[in-house]
């Protein structure tokens, strides 16, 4: 076989990887992220009157150029952060375009960071001329609008954890409105405080400890294992929680620590639910998550339930609730100091961006994650997020280029990420490589290719994970064109008694 030249780093010297298609070692690329200049739209200019009265009036053209101006961007940062060419942007602010499209409105929004107060998310009006069906999108207590109560939290999470009884019109995947009533109610409702001064025993603090640290070990066995039977360990653990709402006595303190416990047990088994392949099940989880999330007083906590939403939003192939609900939870965290949370939320409206094509509103998505994610966790990041680390933002930097069609730059953010992955989250390795696998062989690198497939594999066969599953049948597919060559015969052979009938995934 033909030896590949050794290669060196441009900036050390030191001997580059053979799958490492950067010029660059992980160290130096590492510097040179750091070093690059992303553009942001300064704090300061949201509370600009005239930036207020051109976004009131949906005057697009004038709001860039007054964002620009105030914020003393460039033409091209403007570009670099909307997606929009910047001829076009020269073309709106000249008043000679217009922006029109509803897509590019929420990428330009999204894009520059526009507090969500400023402009409405618009919803489609029916033409007078046309009756209209009466629509019930939501039934009985899963009506977002409805009072965010105790008894509606316990109505929300009973239909979760049931299951079958769920009406499916309660939690609509395919309609931009269902999303958008969750996420602005859970921003501007007021919930009822949580509390229950007569009847049953007394809740402790040390026993809601001990329940969360039940949370927090189910939240480690997926890590390490999959999501496999966690499942029905999560709805156990759900129900007994919900007992405790309606049949202990606690005030209103104690009240608010049993809805954050609650709410990181819905979003976790949500997410349960969700890898074990369950979609259709996943919005209750959440969308109760959210409303425990809001009687705890912890905004971390829905932005936690926003950031899972997103995920099955571009993995359901609906990137723009991906968006939408990662740029509403940033718009509630951001004056929190938790930059890993924030970098976090950043790589799921990057992968919603991706999904849709837009490719410079990723890019500018990932660089502020990885900038945020070199400042290091703070003490107000929650402890929940402890898996976010540089391998998991260049892995989700992978994934983006997989979807843009780059599987170069996606074959070296996959090789960072491998490097710098907590070794004990066999999950997300699987899954990082499992698309390595689909990116070299994009790339023509059949060999690489087939060696990402089986480690990936490796894994697979330790693993309960439907999700996992998913994405090594899109890397098989990736084999089918090559078929006759040994490597990919080898790989599908071993596949077929990893994933085939009766495996394990």
């Amino acid at each position: 076989m033909h030896q590949q030249p050794m290669r060196s780093c441009d900036r050390c010297g030191g001997q580059l990887s053979s799958y490492n298609t950067d010029t660059l070692c992980f160290a130096c690329a590492r510097s040179r992220v750091l070093e690059q200049h992303t553009p942001i739209v300064p704090d300061y200019v949201w509370s600009d009157p005239d930036v207020h009265t051109a976004l009131a009036a949906w005057d697009f053209g004038q709001a860039s150029r007054l964002i620009r101006l105030r914020g003393s961007l460039r033409q091209g940062d403007m570009a670099q952060l909307t997606g929009l060419s910047q001829a076009f942007l020269s073309m709106l602010e000249a008043g000679s375009r217009r922006l029109t499209n509803i897509d590019k409105i929420v990428e330009f929004l999204t894009g520059l960071g526009v507090p969500t107060e400023l402009v409405p998310l618009p919803v489609p009006q029916a033409r007078a001329n046309v009756p209209q069906p009466i629509s019930d999108p939501f039934a009985g207590d899963a009506d977002p609008t409805l009072p965010w109560t105790a008894a509606r939290m316990v109505a929300a999470l009973d239909s979760a954890v049931g299951g079958s009884t769920m009406d499916r019109r309660q939690f609509l995947t395919a309609s931009g409105i269902a999303l958008t009533a969750f996420v602005n109610q859970w921003d501007i409702a007021e919930a009822e405080p949580l509390r229950r001064a007569a009847g049953g025993s007394r809740l402790s603090r040390s026993l809601l400890d001990g329940l969360q640290r039940t949370t927090d070990s189910l939240r480690s066995m997926d890590a390490s294992d999959g999501s496999g039977t966690l499942t029905a360990l999560g709805d156990k653990h759900l129900r007994f929680l919900t007992h405790l709402v309606e049949h202990t006595s606690y005030d209103e303190t104690t009240g608010r620590q049993l809805a954050a416990v609650i709410a990181d047990t819905a979003t976790q088994t949500g997410w349960f639910v969700f890898d074990s392949g369950q979609r259709d099940r996943t919005l209750g989880y959440l969308y109760a998550g959210l409303r425990a999330a809001k009687a705890s007083g912890d905004a971390r906590l829905g932005a936690g339930a926003l950031s899972y939403i997103a995920i099955h939003g571009y993995s359901t192939g609906a990137p723009h609730h991906a968006v939408t609900a990662a740029h509403r939870a940033r718009e509630k965290v951001k004056k929190l100091g938790t930059p890993a949370l924030e970098a976090m939320l950043l790589t799921r409206q990057a992968r919603g961006h991706a999904k849709l094509g837009e490719r410079q509103a990723a890019l500018a998505a990932l660089g502020r994650a990885a900038e945020l994610c070199a400042k290091g966790r703070s003490e107000r990041d929650p402890q929940w997020l402890y898996w976010i680390n540089e391998g998991e933002i260049h892995g989700q930097a992978g994934s983006c280029y997989l979807d843009l069609g780059d599987p170069g730059n996606a074959v070296s953010s996959f090789t960072k990420a491998r490097q710098a992955l907590n070794p004990t989250d066999h999950r997300t390795k699987a899954l990082f490589l499992s698309r390595a696998a689909t990116a070299h062989i994009d790339q023509g690198d059949l060999e690489a290719g087939c060696a990402a497939a089986h480690e990936a594999l490796d894994l697979a066969e330790q693993l309960e994970s439907a999700r996992l599953n998913d994405h090594v049948q899109v890397m098989l597919r990736r084999l089918q064109p090559v078929i006759h060559t040994p490597y990919a015969q080898e790989v599908l052979e071993r596949a077929a008694t990893v994933t085939g009938a009766g495996g394990r995934n």
